[in-house]
């Protein structure tokens, strides 16, 4: 069916990401919760993402009235790529216009077209996981200075120019309102996970193992977790699995410091997971880990780690950086443990106290699965999301 065919109905909503969706990466779940809610309320709508490899540059859902549209150009250098991206949104964004009543962005290379798009009238809601100002010195290092302060640049502009910015930690919005952000345009929305129930450990999983979920970022601390594990050497059953959500080529620094480090062989690697086999491995494990390094991207931008909540919600305890942004969803010795970050020792401890009390650590899971259920649920996130869409449609703050 053609895209022209397939609109039947006016679209009243948008939701464009500079992410590729759906992925086994966090930021796909999120977009998949946020999007439903947004196109539940409109009754359907638009959603321009990344795609790529097999997935259809063209989707309609005829029952949903969603319309899904995929940007796949196969332009290597980042910027390029966001600039046309840009372009790309807003192409997607202009036969919508006079009928759109909320758009939700993700990024400032989907806000820009929407924040500037001639005739709107609708609202801008601008989620802010994460500043690209901020991450790119971490993900890409030897970005210029210059590139990155007109980054920011962009981002303030879209910010200032958004009806309503979305958070999903307290130390993220207090960042926000550093950078000019009104302390009244800005909403608390945590991120969110599932309980489900109980799930059996996945086929061939080790006897005895702990788990590490995510991306391979050096933010992420992994390299500080493999020096860890490295010394709990004398627990010669246990073993450490990683449930990476990008590919292997990523993990190839990591895998030689593994191999200096003399744990090669006690390490599983799993990569891009569809997301349930991934909450098989975190409900199966004794302990999950996530080794938040104290980075700016961590602590004075803020984080909101997914991988906490989920395991919180698989009912495993948790050792985890005591960042301010982790402080937010879990407590030491309640939850799980609490350790400095970048300190291979100290986690390494942590992990073994949690190990030699295993009554202890069940107890601290459970407590974990019922805060998620109580404070944290997919559920109450989509509810107070649902509040947002459906008060910024019609908001008097909103005079364009």
């Amino acid at each position: 069916m053609s895209a022209t065919a397939a609109r039947r109905r006016p679209v009243r909503a948008a939701y464009f990401a500079f992410d590729r969706f759906p992925s086994s990466k966090g930021s796909a779940v999120h977009i998949g919760h946020m999007a439903a809610e947004l196109f539940a309320c409109f009754d359907g709508g638009l959603l321009g993402v990344l795609g790529g490899g097999d997935l259809p540059r063209y989707q309609w859902e005829a029952g949903s009235g969603i319309e899904i549209a995929r940007f796949a150009e196969p332009i290597s250098n980042l910027i390029d790529r966001a600039e046309a991206y840009s372009a790309w949104v807003a192409a997607h964004l202009a036969p919508h216009v006079p009928t759109l009543r909320v758009c939700h962005v993700r990024d400032p290379w989907s806000a820009l077209p929407v924040v500037t798009a001639e005739g709107r009238g609708y609202a801008v809601v601008y989620e802010v996981n994460g500043l690209p100002s901020i991450e790119m010195a971490h993900t890409w290092p030897l970005a210029a200075p210059d590139t990155l302060a007109k980054i920011a640049e962009l981002e303030d502009f879209c910010l200032e120019r958004a009806d309503v910015v979305v958070v999903p930690s307290g130390v993220i919005a207090a960042a926000l309102r550093r950078r000019g952000v009104p302390d009244e345009k800005i909403e608390l929305v945590p991120n969110g996970a599932d309980v489900a129930p109980e799930t059996p450990c996945p086929p061939g999983a080790p006897e005895r193992y702990i788990v590490y979920a995510g991306a391979l970022q050096a933010w992420q601390g992994l390299d500080v977790l493999l020096r860890g594990f490295a010394r709990l050497a004398d627990l010669t059953g246990l073993r450490l699995v990683i449930c990476s959500s990008v590919p292997e080529r990523r993990a190839r620094a990591l895998r030689r410091l593994a191999d200096r480090l003399g744990v090669a062989d006690r390490l599983v690697w799993n990569f891009t997971l569809p997301h349930a086999e991934v909450a098989a491995w975190l409900a199966g494990a004794e302990v999950s880990v996530a080794p938040l390094t104290g980075c700016a991207r961590n602590v004075d931008q803020g984080c909101a780690p997914l991988k906490i909540l989920e395991s919180m919600a698989a009912g495993t305890p948790v050792v985890a950086s005591g960042l301010p942004a982790v402080r937010e969803l879990m407590a030491d010795g309640v939850h799980g443990r609490l350790v400095a970050p970048d300190r291979p020792a100290e986690l390494a401890r942590a992990i073994r106290v949690l190990l030699e009390y295993p009554d202890a650590a069940r107890a601290m899971g459970e407590r974990g699965r019922r805060r998620v259920t109580e404070e944290f649920s997919w559920a109450l996130t989509r509810a107070k999301m649902a509040t947002i869409y459906r008060s910024m449609s019609s908001d008097s703050r909103i005079s364009h």
